[in-house]
């Protein structure tokens, strides 16, 4: 991966740029699946040690999202155990994880490690790295760093919770600034809805909310959801929305 990493950077000139770089990230990665189905068998150049590794983490992992999801009910008033239904569809939640390289950067004022977006799914695990920084989200219109911390798990809110909460929690944008010294690793799994589960805003808030606030968010299905925002990863979150409030499902009614 290294050497790839090198060659094409070499291919689009990236080490020598003059302007800012906006379509391509600084960045190295691979991705490993856990549900519905692990193809970690799959994935060439992975020691066994790894692997076993990896699948006792994602073990772990999984565990700690669904506990987090039903902290997040409770702090919402909703029936425990919501949140996981919500993602279930057929088959169950999608998990997966991505791992990053962010390799020293000669020019990280034009080239981002990765750039500003919000994460799609639902609750986002993130095992950074515990010397070298780079990670940034915005807070009230202002970029702040999220300083490297050993042994211990950055948590993510994307989309799809933002859309089942009604906003009350809203996916966070972040990006990733390249350094010129030190390579930056991390670990980041995604603990998403199954393929074909319907995301709507949980009927229990709207109607708490009904009279304070007006804004609905959608309701879709999240394969399609991820079919957009592949497309606009790296755009405001909320013409994501708006695409599909004029969709076939309509409005949810609140009960």
């Amino acid at each position: 991966m290294e050497e790839r990493f090198k060659e094409l950077v070499a291919s689009k000139g990236l080490d020598a740029v003059q302007t800012e770089v906006k379509d391509m990230d600084w960045e190295s990665t691979f991705h490993l699946r856990h549900l519905p189905e692990s193809n970690i068998s799959e994935i060439p150049d992975l020691i066994d040690e790894y692997r076993k590794v990896m699948k006792d983490f994602a073990l772990r992992l999984e565990k700690l999202a669904e506990q987090l999801l039903d902290l997040l009910c409770e702090n919402l008033g909703l029936e425990k155990g919501y949140l996981k239904k919500a993602f279930y569809g057929s088959r169950g939640p999608t998990f997966g994880t991505k791992v990053a390289n962010y390799p020293p950067c000669p020019n990280p004022e034009l080239v981002k490690g990765l750039r500003p977006h919000t994460d799609a799914g639902g609750i986002i695990l993130l095992f950074q790295d515990d010397k070298v920084s780079g990670l940034q989200l915005l807070k009230d219109g202002q970029w702040v760093d999220v300083p490297p911390m050993r042994h211990s798990i950055v948590v993510n809110i994307g989309d799809q919770l933002e859309v089942i909460t009604n906003g009350k929690y809203k996916s966070v944008e972040h990006r990733v600034i390249a350094q010129t010294d030190g390579t930056r690793m991390s670990i980041a799994s995604f603990y998403n809805p199954g393929s074909d589960a319907v995301i709507y805003p949980a009927p229990e808030l709207l109607e708490k909310e009904a009279e304070e606030k007006n804004q609905l968010y959608p309701k879709f299905v999240f394969e399609d959801y991820m079919k957009l925002y592949a497309k606009l990863k790296f755009q405001a979150k909320e013409p994501r929305f708006e695409a599909f409030k004029a969709s076939n499902f309509g409005p949810i009614a609140t009960v």
